[in-house]
């Protein structure tokens, strides 16, 4: 790590008291730092994206303190081109594919159908699917949304996750056999992370509304909250096309070796060379994987920021109430937790040791794989996401209205050779979180 870097991280990580100064009256509802103290907080994020040794291609955060914005910034680069000169820096309305966190949005509009009446986290989700949806190993046990929703629905990713427009759903859990399924677990019995849950989740939301999933979700979450960006990016605006941050990682394809020290190799959502493609002859209701509930939607942190504020805010957006404070209630109440053997789920190094609907549980603790901020200091539900070189968190506390938005759009080492110091994260990450945690939020006001 370099001095500078490590200096500056001193600032940040070693107790220094920061003091908030509210917005003046008529500017909103952000809570901002004194300008010396966020210009620092600005050099230690940036110190850390621009770490040779580990660098990072773009970064954007958001910290909310109180129910409130208190810091925002971003880093880096949404496209790099092949000279410093096209290289196109991330902006607040940069959005990022952000991995798993948009499971937690799906299941956002789900629990909006869910207080609607449409559906039912207990019923046999077959019901919904119009075909029978069994693991062959426990015919007698049904797949309800509330086990899909927390991981013990003992469907697993072996068989693939996502297909093409081509496929339905039903075909291919059909074709793949006992690759789809724990063949030593029964529905409801094991945690495991599936990805798969999340496309029979949207296929499930599809088939009760008559809604393609992208236009669903626009009008249960995005629309709401006047959010950009979507689960389909052939359907956003030449602007948002364009502020769509390319995800990378310094690896090269041949040898896929890392090389921090070489060039950022596109991996996921470069539009300026393979534009979105569209969709056709598309049926709905037979396969949402398409449009991936699991890891596809594409937002700002900024975006996310208003998500994070309406849950604060009892599910309330401006003068509208999305989400009843009993369906925020149910849906952040534990569901599953790692028994003391570890025997009633795979916890992965412990980064997952207790389950929501849709969400991650994570403890104040060091030591159990799953605490977020160096000092076990901060409890929280959310979510985190990892894929294409793009690492996210959306992680909020809601006894005291804290939260933090991370978006990293890609990894210039090897995260396996760079992990975290007192969690199943990368180090990386562990920094960012520690630090945004330490010079936003916890500032002893």
């Amino acid at each position: 790590m370099h001095n500078k870097m490590t200096g500056l991280l001193g600032l940040l990580l070693l107790g220094t008291t920061w003091t908030a100064l509210a917005a003046p009256s008529g500017s909103g509802t952000e809570q901002l730092l004194q300008h010396e103290q966020q210009r620092a907080l600005d050099a230690a994020l940036a110190a850390i994206v621009d770490d040779r040794a580990h660098p990072l291609a773009s970064l954007s955060v958001l910290a909310i303190r109180r129910g409130k914005v208190s810091y925002q910034q971003q880093f880096g680069y949404r496209h790099i081109g092949a000279t410093p000169a096209e290289n196109l820096p991330v902006t607040p309305a940069t959005l990022f594919r952000i991995a798993s966190v948009s499971k937690m949005m799906t299941t956002l509009g789900l629990m909006r159908l869910v207080e609607q009446g449409k559906l039912s986290l207990d019923q046999d989700v077959g019901i919904y699917l119009g075909f029978s949806l069994r693991n062959p190993h426990f015919p007698q046990r049904p797949v309800t949304l509330r086990s899909l929703l927390s991981h013990t629905s003992s469907l697993r990713d072996a068989g693939g996750y996502a297909w093409g427009p081509e496929c339905s759903l039903r075909d291919v859990l059909t074709a793949g056999g006992d690759a789809m399924w724990d063949s030593s677990a029964a529905p409801g019995s094991y945690f495991s992370y599936s990805n798969l849950n999340w496309g029979v989740i949207g296929t499930v939301m599809e088939q009760v509304t008559g809604e393609r999933f992208d236009l669903l979700m626009r009008r249960l979450l995005l629309d709401p909250l006047q959010l950009r960006g979507g689960y389909h990016p052939a359907a956003f605006s030449t602007e948002d096309v364009a502020n769509t941050a390319t995800l990378y990682r310094k690896r090269a394809p041949d040898t896929e070796a890392w090389r921090p020290a070489g060039p950022w190799i596109a991996q996921a959502d470069d539009f300026d060379q393979h534009p979105p493609a569209g969709l056709a002859n598309y049926v709905i209701g037979s396969n949402a994987t398409v449009f991936s509930p699991t890891g596809g939607l594409r937002i700002s942190a900024a975006g996310l920021g208003k998500v994070m504020q309406m849950l604060l805010d009892g599910g309330r957006y401006r003068n509208q109430q999305l989400l009843q404070p009993a369906s925020i209630a149910l849906m952040f109440d534990r569901q599953w937790q790692l028994a003391p053997d570890g025997s009633n789920g795979n916890s992965e190094r412990g980064l997952y040791r207790a389950w929501g609907l849709g969400n991650q549980q994570f403890d104040a603790v060091e030591g159990q794989g799953n605490g977020l901020v160096e000092g076990g200091s901060f409890s929280a539900v959310g979510h985190l996401g990892d894929a294409y070189g793009l690492v996210s968190a959306f992680v909020l506390d809601f006894k005291h209205k804290h939260g933090m938005v991370m978006l990293v759009g890609g990894t210039g080492s090897d995260p396996e050779g760079y992990p975290g110091s007192y969690s199943a994260m990368g180090r990386s990450e562990e920094l960012i979180l520690t630090t945004l945690y330490r010079g936003a939020i916890d500032n002893n006001q």
